[in-house]
């Protein structure tokens, strides 16, 4: 773990004026409220992922404690409506796109965000490597992420939007209409166009993993970041 750095941005949650992702209860069910969980089941994608950990924070800020006050089982992201619709949990999360079926809105309803969990916006996911293999192949990853960028600035292009819905439609298998309606737009998480990573973001949420007992102790991002190849990436795209 001493060796690994991030290098560089994948998908931010909460930033202003973008999506959170959002965690569901029954729309003509008994909770209203986030205490009403107490004594409930709640489902995970699994202990640790970023949805997890946000659902966890929001519910220790409401005097919740796993297994003391609520129980929680896992399940992937297309079983969710399921699983609420036929009661066998309390609480989801909801993710893009399942989170739009229409079907799902009419079932659920939103009773918190990512966002309200951990504070604000959060760095969901950021890219890694070893130190030592940035250093032995820093040219290659230069012209990389180069193309990686490139490939960014097309995907947000209104210019190439019918092309890049028809792209991402085949590769989902998802409606067009439906990925239009969010993809690549502030109804979409952010998604920094250089692949610049929010570490003060990230600093809050590792911080978070920690008072949650997930980590043992605190980790310092600064020490195992290294942006100098996206930046140096960056430079090159026009």
């Amino acid at each position: 773990m001493d060796d690994l750095r991030v290098i560089a941005d994948e998908v931010q949650d909460g930033v202003k004026g973008y999506y959170s992702g959002q965690f569901y209860v029954l729309r003509d069910g008994a909770i209203k409220k986030i205490e009403d969980l107490k004594g409930k089941v709640v489902a995970s994608v699994g202990p640790g992922a970023a949805v997890d950990i946000a659902m966890r924070a929001v519910l220790r800020k409401h005097g919740l404690e796993d297994k003391r006050d609520y129980s929680v089982v896992e399940a992937g992201f297309p079983n969710m409506r399921a699983m609420l619709a036929e009661k066998k949990v309390d609480l989801i999360p909801g993710a893009l796109p399942f989170a739009l079926d229409p079907e799902f809105q009419k079932l659920a309803s939103p009773l918190f965000t990512i966002a309200d969990g951990l504070n604000g916006s959060s760095q969901l996911v950021v890219w890694v490597a070893k130190a030592s293999f940035l250093q032995k192949n820093r040219a290659a990853l230069v012209d990389f992420m180069e193309d990686c960028i490139r490939a960014a600035h097309w995907l947000a292009d209104p210019k190439n939007r019918t092309e890049m819905i028809a792209i991402s439609a085949r590769v989902s298998k998802q409606p067009s209409a439906l990925l239009d309606s969010y993809l690549f737009t502030n109804k979409d998480n952010f998604r920094d166009p250089n692949l610049l990573p929010d570490l003060a973001a990230l600093q809050r949420n590792l911080d978070t993993q920690l008072e949650l007992g997930f980590l043992k102790a605190r980790v310092d991002v600064q020490v195992h970041v290294d942006l100098s190849i996206v930046k140096e990436a960056a430079a090159l795209v026009k």
